[in-house]
């Protein structure tokens, strides 16, 4: 390959996408680090991932729900109180 072709292939200058990826492989790995994944067992990384993230959800969905009757005990009585007291009038 030519020297153009070469820089028409890569999208640029060879030295420069080598940069580019190095410092996007780098940002990559870092973030996939984040979540807890590992090179060298990426798949039981992946499937510790999977398991956090669906035992995260149950207990975002389990602080939503004290959260819920929390505001219910307000609520729902005060509610009840001013639909009382408008079908009165």
């Amino acid at each position: 390959m030519s020297d153009n072709q070469l820089t028409r292939f890569m999208g640029g200058s060879p030295a420069w996408v080598l940069i580019r990826l190095v410092i996007l492989s780098v940002v990559v790995g870092v973030i996939l680090s984040a979540l807890g994944l590992d090179p060298l067992n990426i798949l039981q990384s992946l499937e510790r991932l999977v398991r956090n993230l669906f035992s995260f959800s149950f207990e975002a969905i389990e602080r939503l729900w004290r959260y819920f009757l929390l505001g219910a005990v307000i609520v729902i009585p005060l509610w009840l109180i001013l639909r009382f007291a408008r079908g009165n009038r």
